[in-house]
């Protein structure tokens, strides 16, 4: 039986720091030899962009639903339907065998989730998500708005021990 990847989501407006906070992460549990896989919500409306002219983009446009290209052990998938659900996308990486799958982003899911703050306002809308764990804060005004949270640690955006808590709270999801 294979065992399934602790999933943790990391959630906040644009430019709350996600893309940042995810890559301390992997930095952090790539250096103890922990696979991570990541899904990255595109936010900004219409198709990510993909390589033009290329074969794997001219199979796609030519109505294949999905094209896998391999490289010296890289592999890059391209599929595409009308959209795709965040528990497909799990599905996919779920064959990679990693330890632990980020999500940045879709924060309306109800997997464990970090929430990123830049102000009082938006923790009051992102303190209205499901299965929240830490927050992790821009400015001071959110401590006082700690209590809309009770038993959910605070950290500043820029504080090492939130990034620590955060791996120690994956290091005991994969035990």
């Amino acid at each position: 039986m294979v065992k399934k990847p602790s999933i943790l989501q990391i959630v906040g407006f644009q430019n709350s720091g996600k893309t940042t906070v995810v890559k301390k992460l992997i930095v952090r549990l790539a250096a103890e030899n922990i696979t991570v896989a990541t899904i990255k919500h595109h936010g900004h409306g219409g198709k990510p962009e993909i390589v033009e002219g290329k074969d794997s983009s001219q199979h796609i446009s030519s109505g294949a639903h999905a094209s896998l290209i391999e490289g010296d052990g890289r592999i890059l998938l391209q599929a595409e339907k009308n959209s795709w659900s965040l528990r497909e996308q799990i599905k996919i990486l779920e064959i990679l065998r990693t330890d632990i799958i980020l999500i940045e982003g879709h924060k309306h899911e109800d997997f464990p989730k970090i929430i990123l703050v830049r102000n009082a306002e938006d923790l009051t809308h992102l303190s209205k998500l499901k299965n929240i764990q830490a927050v992790f804060f821009w400015n001071e005004e959110c401590l006082e708005r700690e209590s809309c949270l009770q038993s959910v640690p605070f950290f500043h955006i820029n504080d090492h021990l939130g990034y620590e808590w955060i791996y120690n709270y994956q290091i005991n999801e994969l035990k």
